[in-house]
């Protein structure tokens, strides 16, 4: 099923002033001015669906010439991706857009008091935007961001005095909390709200926060650095389920592939059918809310989540197979209970090659985003080893850029 929209379709000409300005201004940028050649602004929906999605590499050349600037207050530089080379930016004003998430989903009030564990260095923005969403709510807020091994045990009996009633990250962080404080056999009896960002749910995180924090329920926001929040659901909705915001158009196009068309003029991205990888189906939520809601199906592309962040395989391995002596990469996820444990980079090499695994190592972890963020507390979890063959499926013979397998 393809060209479905959030957007009721009488209701769409007047939102798409945002569209058109962002077709002008990609137009503007000499790499992409050819592909928009003769294309109409988009007046219709259907004319927005006949425009050209928008790939990662694409908005990062329009944002390199258009260089964004806020109307009012400070012009925000976030990381928007795992790459091996230079950081790749998204761009947001002060507040983060949250007005308008706050409008609409509001799953903190004046009375919570919140510890926001996202992290908040390396130029991620998760941390800033829940800092933005708790601004708006008038609640206390724990600006806590990562913690080494150690702490977790003082920081939970400090949450448990302090009576914390919120608690957000993404779900791989929370479970390290939830399971840490399961194995002291602490409890967070006045914890009610989990918010979650970054990654995919995980279902395994309800039966420590059952022991844990049993009248805690889970809230749940979709996006990226590029589009920022698209979609926010409650306790009510599953946990794949998020309705969008009126000021994001999410399409369905060909492939189920999901792409998202920015309807917020403040907005500093040009998010014009852009595509993040994921694909996804429009339905009816269980919770009964009105509206086409959003059903996320999972990655179509080369991104993986580890421990919440994107690795980008591709660019991994184009990197490592530029290293002399190298004939095939292939990147291996180790999981365990769902969490990534540890990833390795295994090498085919060339007979007599002598590559320096170390030295590319170290290069590797220094200048890949998500592997020094994901593995900045156990960094010996990132290996990459020279190996007799790499893995491979055996019914079909086939190779893949990556394989996941589970640990103990």
């Amino acid at each position: 099923m393809t060209d479905q929209f959030s957007l009721p379709p009488q209701a769409a000409g007047p939102q798409l002033g945002v569209a058109r300005r962002n077709l002008e201004l990609l137009r503007t940028v000499p790499e992409l001015a050819q592909r928009y050649e003769g294309l109409d602004g988009p007046l219709t929906l259907d004319g927005l669906a006949a425009l050209p999605p928008l790939a990662k590499d694409d908005l990062n050349v329009a944002l390199a010439h258009l260089e964004p600037r806020a109307a009012t207050g400070a012009t925000w530089l976030f990381q928007s991706g795992g790459s091996t080379g230079a950081p790749k930016v998204g761009y947001a004003p002060t507040g983060f857009y949250m007005a308008g998430v706050y409008a609409h989903w509001q799953p903190l009030e004046r009375t919570d008091v919140f510890v926001n564990a996202w992290g908040a260095g390396r130029m991620w923005g998760a941390h800033f935007l829940a800092a933005g969403l708790a601004d708006r709510s008038g609640c206390q807020v724990i600006a806590l961001g990562s913690v080494t091994a150690d702490e977790y045990e003082d920081w939970l009996a400090f949450f448990a005095a302090r009576s914390v009633t919120a608690i957000g990250g993404t779900p791989s962080v929370l479970r390290l909390w939830f399971a840490r404080a399961r194995a002291a056999g602490l409890e967070l009896p006045a914890l009610r709200k989990v918010l979650w960002l970054g990654e995919a749910w995980q279902p395994q995180l309800e039966q420590d926060m059952a022991v844990v924090a049993p009248h805690a329920r889970r809230w749940g926001m979709f996006g990226s650095t590029e589009t920022w929040v698209v979609g926010t659901n409650t306790p009510d909705c599953p946990a794949d389920t998020f309705h969008p915001l009126p000021e994001q158009l999410v399409h369905v196009g060909e492939g189920d592939l999901l792409d998202f068309t920015t309807l917020n003029p403040d907005m500093l991205n040009p998010v014009l059918r852009y595509r993040t990888g994921d694909a996804g189906e429009l339905t009816s939520c269980p919770c009964g809310r009105a509206g086409a809601a959003m059903r996320v199906l999972g990655r179509r592309d080369s991104v993986v989540q580890v421990r919440g962040l994107g690795l980008h395989v591709n660019e991994l391995i184009a990197r490592v197979e530029r290293e002399p002596g190298v004939s095939r990469a292939q990147v291996l996820i180790t999981e365990a209970k769902g969490r990534a444990s540890g990833v390795d980079v295994l090498l085919l090499t060339g007979q007599g090659a002598a590559v320096d695994l170390d030295g590319l190592r170290r290069e590797l972890l220094s200048a890949t985003f998500t592997l020094s963020t994901a593995f900045l507390h156990d960094p010996e979890s990132f290996r990459v080893l020279a190996v007799d063959a790499l893995v491979s499926n055996d019914r079909t013979g086939k190779t893949a850029d990556f394989v996941v397998r589970e640990g103990s």
